[in-house]
């Protein structure tokens, strides 16, 4: 089964580098369809995903650091999972799988994944009134993630947009039941990324919210 969910990410075409392309065809050893292979990992304490990693140069800096963390990684553009895999390779990282497309369409449809932690960082804000049914974070998101999450989780929000982050806050008011909301400063462990330095460079604030499931 797949989902018909409006797309939540603006559709362009990047261009693409050799160099990207090169390492584009070594995806398949990052590809991931069965959830059982991050659930039954003992090398790991925690299972995490990252939905929409950019050129994915903060997401790889802050899964370099989290060593005891195992990554399910997603973004739709080639050139960003080219970047990603490319530093994956570098450094030898054994600690992410990625995949490439909505995650949507996988997390959703393929049952049983379970996380400790989920981030989403700057995703499309998509600003005009007309454009708000695409955003990625509405009811029927967090509707549909609660069963992927284990005891205990934590999903991490980021936006560099003033009437989005008041939509996440109107939204989650009708899950007072089901998760204990905060709003912080700064992500714990996570440098500002690209999306939020340029939103801050063109005088945006930047709201984070911490969801702990009840």
């Amino acid at each position: 089964m797949r989902y018909n969910f409006l797309p939540s990410f603006a559709r362009r075409k990047g261009r693409i580098t050799k160099l990207q392309e090169t390492n584009l065809s070594f995806l398949a050893d990052y590809s991931l369809d069965d959830p059982n292979t991050l659930n039954n990992d003992p090398s790991f304490d925690k299972i995490a995903l990252e939905i929409g990693f950019g050129n994915g140069e903060d997401f790889f800096s802050f899964a370099k650091e989290k060593t005891n963390t195992l990554f399910l990684a997603s973004e739709v553009y080639k050139s960003g999972i080219g970047n990603l895999i490319g530093k994956i390779r570098e450094h030898s990282l054994e600690n992410i799988y990625i995949h490439e497309g909505d995650i949507r369409d996988l997390i959703f449809d393929e049952k049983g994944f379970k996380f400790d932690e989920v981030y989403i960082i700057c995703p499309d804000p998509w600003p005009k009134d007309r454009h708000h049914k695409r955003r990625l974070l509405n009811k029927d998101f967090f509707e549909r993630i609660q069963p992927c999450l284990k005891q205990n989780s934590f999903i991490f929000l980021s936006t560099d947009w003033k009437n989005y982050a008041e939509q996440i806050e109107d939204v989650l008011r009708t899950f007072e039941d089901k998760f204990s909301i905060e709003t912080l400063k700064q992500i714990p462990g996570r440098e500002l990324s690209k999306f939020q330095r340029k939103g801050i460079k063109e005088g945006r604030e930047i709201y984070n919210f911490k969801l702990s499931l009840i």
